[in-house]
């Protein structure tokens, strides 16, 4: 199993849903970057369960503690190990799945992958191994804040309830300023009051988190195998629950003719090369061209539902299923910060291999 990501900026994660704790170790962050306890825990509260009604009411602290790599508020340029304590299993709730094959989960590809797999809230398979990927991005968070880049992740869509304005024309800093964390308040209350719904039906609904990486400069990615849009989707696609990303124009771009798509170049009052239009997304070849990056992230509905459902046993009988235990009605409020986290991740990798390539 893959637990690392990253080149130069690498992260490996650990842990379960139902263990003793998860956590990450973050090697080839440079030294002397200034970072906090708190910076770190602030990223964690936005993706902590409990956070409000249209959420898992399980009850985790998620408080981070510091091993290593971090000495007086700067890191040393050795390996920062982090960890979070869980501490509000149910292992109980899942005593009935023991030998079950939920619909649309893993419990049926890990246990044909190892021929054993850990029930209890799926264990590695679960959501809550993104706690350290949260942790480990706001550190790459903050090395990218030194570039003057900033990574902003929100909610665009609900179900059918899509945000008709594009992220040019948003407030960007009223993200959190809702429980669904869509910046457009008018669509916001619409989509809370449909997560609602699914949720008082016993059943769950998925949507799109869209994102905006502002200041990226250009020349970040490979031209071949890394291409930059290949390893944000790689990244955006390795979170749970993810099933499409899209960058720039998406699908919406084969409708266009060649003469509207492509993007012109010019050299604005300050000297700089720019483009007319962004369909391009920020990433042309695979290398990033100075403009906006953004994207499309496409979550599933949460597979786990609290109605009789038909499925099979560990040994092929069929079975009726009827989910248990504590979880979301809808993935994307708390999914918010996990994109944000594995964009920063990537781009400050990204950033530590072009410093690498020049002289």
């Amino acid at each position: 199993m893959s637990n690392s990501y990253g080149k130069l900026f690498r992260i490996t994660t650990f842990g379960e849903s139902h263990g003793a704790a998860v956590g990450v170790i973050v090697d080839g962050c440079p030294a002397g970057l200034d970072i906090t306890t708190e910076e770190i825990q602030h990223a964690l509260d936005r993706r902590r369960p409990g956070q409000s009604n249209i959420t898992t009411p399980r009850k985790e602290e998620d408080k981070v503690t510091v091993l290593s790599g971090v000495f007086e508020g700067k890191t040393l340029g050795t390996p920062i190990a982090m960890v979070v304590n869980n501490k509000d299993q149910a292992s109980h709730d899942y005593s009935h799945i023991e030998h079950a094959f939920r619909p649309s989960h893993a419990d049926y590809t890990y246990t044909a992958k190892y021929g054993l797999r850990d029930y209890r809230g799926g264990g590695r398979s679960s959501a809550r191994e993104t706690v350290a990927r949260v942790a480990a991005g706001a550190l790459a968070a903050k090395f990218l804040q030194q570039h003057g880049i900033s990574v902003h992740a929100y909610v665009s869509q609900v179900g059918s309830i899509k945000m008709q304005k594009s992220y040019t024309e948003l407030d960007l800093s009223q993200i959190d300023s809702n429980i669904v964390r869509c910046p457009d308040s008018t669509e916001a209350a619409r989509m809370i009051g449909l997560i609602e719904d699914a949720r008082d039906s016993l059943d769950t609904i998925g949507g799109v988190v869209s994102c905006v990486v502002k200041g990226v400069p250009a020349g970040l990615g490979e031209p071949v195998f890394d291409k930059l849009h290949a390893e944000l989707g790689k990244a955006m696609l390795s979170i749970n629950a993810v099933k499409g990303f899209e960058y720039g124009s998406g699908f919406e771009g084969v409708k266009m003719r060649g003469s509207q798509h492509n993007d012109q170049f010019y050299t604005d009052e300050q000297g700089n090369i720019r483009t007319k239009t962004n369909y391009s997304g920020g990433i042309q070849g695979g290398i990033s061209n100075g403009q906006d990056i953004y994207f499309n992230v496409a979550f599933k509905p949460v597979a786990t539902i609290l109605q009789p459902q038909q499925t099979i046993d560990d040994s092929g009988q069929e079975i009726t299923l009827k989910g248990k235990g504590r979880h979301d009605p809808c993935v994307l409020p708390r999914a918010v910060p996990i994109v944000d986290a594995m964009a920063a991740l990537v781009l400050a990798d990204f950033i530590m291999r072009q410093q690498a390539n020049k002289v």
